[in-house]
């Protein structure tokens, strides 16, 4: 029984650690675990900036809606046979006799076509821009337009660049109902003729006239009154020194396309004269425009015409004049 009551003894050893020897290769896999995900990261952010956005349309769908894509097909579905269901077409696949690399290649030449045509409109832009400035300085020089200087406006539109010579309630260029130009028309016709006839580009008239009815002969109307106009306005120019050809449009819009919502304002009674870029130029004389081997387009080289003494040798031209009947 006193064996019982001896009090019983415990010894507690206590193993002291360092920290560092505590820590041991943990950290290790945490830096690890760290710099996967991180390349994980920036490979995804590679491949969002490769693919386009036909792509990530396609992707962002499925996620979406796996099981619509899966099932039902579309561009981001793959091909069925595949290991992994919903992966994207290869290269070798074909759609009708066309490999989609080929596709690839030709959408690729398609949009490297519209750069090309868009830095040679600016181009001829610019060069239209160059003319209407002188024209300008050209009507500025000129005494006798001193006081009309105000009636001619310029601009460059998506045709060329458009010189139009309007009429002013106390300063008309034609006599009411008439088709004969007044002297102060005729003047500035003289100096567009000038400065036209050394530019290569084609000329195109329009006359205009108001909403306003005049007691004419039986037929005659705004309708033949504008194309007389812009006729005469033409002829005016060619006893000024422009060549007949440089002409290739003479028309009259009567009072269909006012200058002002005025249907009766004096300005919507105008001549039209366009100075033609291009494609303005080829679709009047209905003339395609040659593509090149690299898939651009340029414009179709230009035929001097012959002297006067070699016009016998001459080859005649093949638009017909709108004007000559």
């Amino acid at each position: 029984m006193a064996d019982l009551n001896k009090p019983i003894i415990i010894v507690k050893r206590i193993k002291r650690v360092d920290a560092a020897e505590d820590s041991g290769g943990t950290w290790k896999i945490a830096y690890a675990d760290f710099v996967t995900a991180m390349m994980a990261f920036f490979l995804l952010m590679w491949l969002l900036g490769s693919s386009s956005q036909g792509d990530l349309k396609g992707i962002s769908e499925y996620f979406r809606n796996p099981l619509k894509v899966t099932l039902m097909g579309g561009p981001s579905s793959g091909n069925s046979a595949r290991v992994i269901p919903g992966g994207g077409a290869a290269i070798d696949e074909t759609y009708g006799q066309e490999k989609k690399g080929d596709v690839d290649k030709k959408n690729i030449l398609q949009s490297n076509e519209t750069p090309l045509a868009t830095a040679e409109q600016r181009t001829e832009n610019k060069v239209l821009t160059e003319m209407q400035e002188e024209l300008k300085e050209a009507i500025e020089r000129d005494s006798r337009l001193k006081d009309i200087q105000n009636q001619v406006r310029m601009e460059v539109t998506t045709e060329g660049l458009e010189v139009q010579i309007i009429d002013e309630d106390n300063k008309p260029m034609f006599q009411s109902g008439q088709s004969t130009p007044l002297p102060h028309l005729e003047a500035i016709l003289n100096v567009l003729a000038k400065v036209l006839t050394d530019v290569p580009n084609k000329l195109s008239v329009t006359g205009h006239t108001d909403s306003a009815k005049f007691a004419g002969h039986l037929g005659y109307g705004n309708w033949e009154l504008s194309a007389d106009r812009a006729n005469a306005s033409r002829a005016s120019m060619v006893k000024s020194g422009l060549p007949s050809d440089k002409v290739i449009k003479v028309s009259g819009l009567a009072d269909v396309a006012p200058f002002e919502e005025d249907p009766l304002s004096a300005k919507n009674r105008r001549i039209s004269i366009i100075v033609l870029n291009d494609a303005s130029e080829r679709a009047i004389l209905r003339k395609p425009p040659i593509k090149e081997p690299d898939g651009g387009f340029t414009k179709e080289p230009k035929v001097e015409e012959p002297k006067p003494a070699d016009r016998s040798g001459s080859v005649k031209r093949t638009f017909e004049r709108p004007w000559q009947n």
